[in-house]
């Protein structure tokens, strides 16, 4: 039996830590629960918002409408030769299931390590890190249609990824809620080892062949090190996309910044580091009120305690202006705004 509540705090549900109520708030354990949920007409008529880990948002206000939360569980997988399917349901950790990916030897998620969050945020996110994005490692997805309350399977045709960009985000933003998905990895590793710092640390423990069970490690380390822990101190991870701009844009700044952080993004186009970015305008490890961004990164912002939404909104909005003041580049938030 479905229990909808009512006036339920959302700070154990948000990475943040930010205090906000939800009008209504409802688990669902199981696909069926939607089913049952929905053929209620009456929650078709208010607003939604639906979550799993909570790590990907900042709640500015109370939401007045209904939260979904999404913890339907379960990891299975089976093998085509050297290619495996792995499904997980949406409510997993995402880590687990890397972990899980890892210790039995199926590779392509290694680089993927330690993001915060659920499986059934990642294709809305096409989530990415060190060089590999959600949509390397996706087969397909099931979701559920809230007007005809019927189960649906997405392709990777259908999902429209691009740069932290989904049909979940654009086209059907708020039609589908995502169950499950599956993930295409393989028995025979093909490491990226090019993004970042992974070849220096890997070559800092004196490994040259390395594992993807390595690989995993080095990447966790590096994250660590870099981004706080937000069951200690609240944050949602990267704050902002990293900007993706014209080739001729960033020669234009390169003359002036030679040492700007870059990386192809194409023919025509180069993508920056927001962080460095965000560095060079003085902002890291900086504090205002109860908010700042972290000391080791500057594209986190974190709250110190008793932060509001409306505190960190307010200074995500004091580093986008400054950026653009400085460098001409147009931060745009990664993290979804609830307000």
């Amino acid at each position: 039996m479905l229990q909808i509540q009512e006036n339920v705090s959302l700070k154990p549900y948000n990475t943040f830590g930010i205090e906000a109520k939800a009008r209504y708030f409802v688990e669902i354990n199981e696909e069926q629960d939607l089913v049952s949920l929905f053929s209620d007409a009456q929650w078709h008529a208010f607003e939604r918002l639906v979550i799993g880990g909570g790590s990907n948002m900042l709640l500015v206000t109370d939401f007045n409408g209904l939260v979904v939360r999404l913890n339907i569980q379960g990891i299975s997988d089976y093998a085509e030769g050297d290619t495996v399917f792995v499904e997980a349901g949406a409510g997993e950790v995402w880590n687990d299931l890397v972990n899980f990916c890892v210790d039995n030897g199926f590779a392509g998620m290694e680089n993927l390590s330690l993001i915060p969050g659920s499986v059934g945020a990642s294709p809305i996110q096409n989530i990415g890190a060190y060089g590999v994005e959600l949509k390397d490692v996706f087969e397909s997805c099931r979701a559920f249609e809230i007007a005809t309350q019927q189960f649906k399977t997405f392709s990777k045709e259908d999902c429209q990824f691009g740069y932290r960009e989904s049909v979940f985000k654009s086209a059907l933003r708020g039609q589908y809620i995502i169950v499950s998905v599956k993930f295409r990895l393989s028995v025979t590793p093909r490491l990226n080892l090019s993004y970042g710092a992974i070849e220096q640390e890997l070559a800092n423990r004196g490994i040259s062949n390395p594992t993807i069970k390595e690989v995993s490690q080095v990447v966790a380390a590096i994250r660590v090190s870099k981004l706080p822990d937000p069951s200690t101190i609240g944050n949602s991870g990267s704050f902002f996309k990293n900007p993706v701009i014209p080739q001729a844009q960033f020669e234009s700044i390169y003359k002036s910044y030679p040492a700007i952080a870059n990386y192809p993004a194409g023919e025509g186009y180069v993508k920056l580091a927001a962080g460095w970015l965000i560095e060079q305008c003085g902002w890291k490890g900086k504090t205002i009120g109860h908010t700042g961004t972290w000391k080791n990164q500057a594209l986190v912002l974190v709250n110190h305690g008793g932060a509001t939404g409306q505190e960190v909104y307010s200074l995500s909005s004091q580093i986008i202006d400054s950026v653009y003041t400085k460098f001409g580049v147009m931060l745009e938030r990664e993290v979804n705004i609830i307000q």
